[in-house]
């Protein structure tokens, strides 16, 4: 499982990130979750996250943070980047 690079357009600006199928099928998942577009879902992740971070790396964190809510029962706030 390799990653892909892949083009989204962010507040006007054509950006490039590479994330693995099954990360970018969740990103879809959660964007159909929250009625929202994809570029929106990946603009609203790279506004909030730090320079630090890649947006790759932030993409794949938000999924992460996503699925270990998702598992628990107490629920937890929506991920953070």
């Amino acid at each position: 499982m390799s990653p892909r690079k892949r083009s989204v357009t962010i507040r006007g600006h054509r950006t490039s990130f590479s994330l693995e199928d099954a990360f970018y099928t969740e990103i879809e998942r959660i964007a159909q979750a929250r009625s929202m577009p994809v570029a929106a879902l990946i603009a609203e992740i790279d506004a909030a996250r730090s320079r630090q971070t890649n947006l790759s790396s932030a993409l794949r964190l938000y999924v992460l943070e996503d699925l270990k809510g998702r598992d628990d029962p107490q629920g937890s706030e929506p991920p953070h980047t």
